[in-house]
């Protein structure tokens, strides 16, 4: 077997170790980072911020390995599915970044099968080719693997963001926010708040003056009006009020019915019963003031 396959074949070995290694350097890094929120959100919680924004960049610097874990752990799945472009003498394009991204980043962390695999990926291709990644000359590198590995301290919006986002996530009132203290209340008249009083007011209204009972029914009935919507089949049929040559003695009939006064009209003195009529159903003294009428 040349030299060529077995350099491959540990590369395929350590390629798989590095990926189970980085996996499991994540799952920790994740439980330590949960118990340093809430060690942080203590800090914000009794008021050291000053305390609270120093430590919190060792979170920040946490995540950032986490995030750089990840990116090198889909490098090295991408070289073990592609482990056959690995066979020959120079590096394929299309994993040219992600061998120096390797290169460049195992000597930077604490995994050493990454360091196993950087090793043998520099027997495979040769010094200049390593010198050439870990220089970066030609701009092969992943920019975000080379971001993530530097050393420039984080930025105060980051800080601020980190430290709001793990007061919120622990239920922590930081910042100080004003509370709401709701809208104002409506104004409220008086007469409202009194209710007892505006009746009394009613109350003491005088009444309307009336003359009887018999009166302000007559004012009732003088009010109402037929209905508009009265036509030629309405079985109710209204005749003039008013005693004319064609009609000397209007009645209001329904359906031919002739409508007779009831007994308390009667009673309040507005029509007159059948006894108090002539034979022809009208009042003497109501027949005699008629034809004076109709003389003039």
């Amino acid at each position: 077997m040349p030299p060529s396959a077995t350099v491959v074949t540990k590369l395929k070995v350590q390629l798989k170790l590095s990926i189970a290694r980085l996996r499991m350097v994540q799952q920790r890094d994740e439980a330590m980072g949960k118990t340093q929120r809430r060690a942080m959100a203590q800090l914000l919680e009794v008021g050291k911020i000053d305390s609270a924004r120093i430590r919190v960049e060792n979170i920040i610097r946490s995540d950032i390995t986490t995030e750089l874990h990840e990116i090198l752990e889909l490098y090295c799945e991408l070289l073990l599915a592609r482990a056959g472009l690995l066979e020959g003498h120079t590096c394929d394009p299309g994993l040219e970044e992600a061998v120096k991204s390797i290169i460049y980043a195992a000597p930077k962390t604490e995994i050493k099968e990454l360091q196993q695999v950087r090793a043998l990926l520099a027997e495979k291709f040769g010094k200049e080719f390593v010198l050439a990644a870990m220089e970066n000359s030609d701009q092969k590198v992943s920019e975000k693997v080379v971001k993530k590995l530097s050393v420039a301290p984080p930025r105060e919006e980051l800080v601020q963001g980190y430290l709001e986002e793990i007061a919120r996530a622990y239920g922590v009132d930081w910042p100080k926010r004003p509370k709401d203290l709701g809208k104002p209340p409506d104004f409220v008249d008086d007469m409202d708040d009194n209710p007892s009083e505006g009746q009394a007011q009613k109350v003491a209204e005088p009444p309307l003056p009336t003359d009887s009972k018999a009166a302000q029914e007559r004012e009732a009935l003088s009010r109402e009006t037929p209905p508009r919507s009265l036509g030629p089949n309405t079985p109710l049929h209204i005749n003039p009020p008013s005693p004319s040559t064609d009609n000397p003695r209007p009645k209001v009939t329904l359906n031919s019915v002739e409508l007779k006064p009831s007994q308390r009209m009667v009673d309040v003195g507005i029509a007159k019963s059948d006894d108090a009529k002539g034979g022809n159903g009208t009042s003497i003294d109501e027949l005699t003031a008629r034809f004076a009428a109709l003389k003039r």
